[in-house]
């Protein structure tokens, strides 16, 4: 009985240590935008995985392998010479209007984020237009407990979001939202 005792005592003492010992939690990132533009169009414009100009933060992109899987682009942001971001494509699907892609290398001082995927696609939209649909998984810049305030999820959060929002903006821009 004491034994039992002990276990139970020992164990309630050390929850809520465990509790705080875990490590990061994987973020999610789901962002949508509509346009005017049929779907084939939009996707002429973003569907191919070697040509990022369509993003205001992308200076250039250089890549190997066209729109295969394992194929890689590097981003340069910026002037030339800026920071850049290497990206390996997994998967592509241009009859789905859709692809997905991880990031093989960034600073984090560029993007706060680790062990990042993305998912770009373009459905019709309901009505007539596009829906451009792009979500991303990731963890925050710093692996560890106690991040500091610019590698923590919500610096993770608000930098995905902000690239998201920039590249979805620009869309909106350039095909015109429905109805205006």
């Amino acid at each position: 009985m004491k034994r039992r005792l002990f276990l139970i005592t020992t164990s309630a003492a050390l929850l809520p240590a465990l509790a705080l010992a875990h490590g990061p939690t994987r973020q999610k990132v789901t962002m949508t935008a509509e346009v005017a533009a049929d779907p084939a169009q939009v996707w002429a414009a973003i569907g191919n995985f070697q040509d990022m100009s369509w993003h205001p933060a992308v200076f250039s992109t250089k890549g190997d392998g066209a729109n295969q899987i394992d194929a890689t682009r590097l981003l340069t942001l910026g002037q030339d010479g800026g920071p850049t971001i290497s990206e390996a494509l997994y998967k592509y699907s241009d009859d789905k209007m859709s692809y997905s892609y991880r990031i093989i290398d960034v600073k984090v001082e560029v993007l706060p984020v680790t062990n990042y995927s993305s998912h770009l696609t373009v459905k019709p939209r309901e009505g007539g237009g596009a829906l451009i649909e792009w979500r991303g998984a990731f963890y925050r810049g710093y692996p560890n407990n106690d991040p500091p305030e610019e590698l923590n999820d919500e610096a993770a959060v608000a930098a995905v979001t902000g690239i998201y929002q920039a590249g979805l903006d620009a869309l909106v821009d350039r095909f015109g939202a429905p109805g205006s």
